[in-house]
Order: C-alpha cells, then sequence, then structure tokens
C-alpha cells in the first residue's frame, strides 16, 4: 500500500439526530422539542421538555402547530412514548402558542 495515511479532519462537534413524530423528518436534536409523558391519575399528560432534563422516555417534535396536529392525527404520541390510554396534550399545545406569541 502506497500514499498517505487518511487524516480524519473534525469540521464541527457531533449532534444527535432525532426524527420528528410528526412529520418523520430527521433533524438535528437542538432543533426539534423533546416532549415526555406524565402520568396523572385519570390520563396522562404530554408535556413539552425544552430543558431535556425530565426522566422518562421522550419523543422528539417540530416546534410547530403542523406537526403537533399530524402527530395528533397519525396517533404519535402512544406510539413514541410507549403508553395508553387518555392522552392530553392541551400543556403541548399551550407551549407552542405561547411559543409562536413571543418569537
Amino acid at each position: 500500500m502506497t500514499g498517505s495515511p487518511v487524516e480524519w479532519v473534525q469540521d464541527r462537534p457531533a449532534q444527535s439526530v432525532r426524527t420528528c413524530i410528526g412529520c418523520r423528518q430527521r433533524e438535528s436534536s437542538a432543533d426539534l422539542l423533546r416532549i415526555v409523558a406524565q402520568h396523572r391519575t385519570t390520563d396522562v399528560a404530554i408535556v413539552p421538555d425544552p430543558r431535556r432534563r425530565q426522566p422518562g422516555r421522550g419523543a422528539w417534535l417540530h416546534p410547530v402547530s403542523v406537526c403537533l396536529r399530524s402527530a395528533e392525527r397519525r396517533r404519535a404520541f402512544g406510539r413514541a412514548l410507549r403508553v395508553s390510554g387518555n392522552l392530553d396534550i392541551s400543556a403541548l399545545e399551550q407551549y407552542l402558542e405561547n411559543r409562536h406569541e413571543h418569537s
């Protein structure tokens, strides 16, 4: 074998890639909103986790209402978070509305 050894050049730090449960597009996790399920007495609340610190299984969603509606229509929340029962997404809807107002 002749020639020089291959040099690995790292242009930028590696970013984790996640899939949006609404549109199913792959994006950097920095561009997506993490959501988690919180169990209540009668239902399961789907809540945003913008700091990415809440315990439990998480799912990823573009922080826009189009992807939220698509995920709701496809019933993707239950499958992605592996929960069943009555799913309450009102906290997530409110978060996205407030986020949109402030941007």
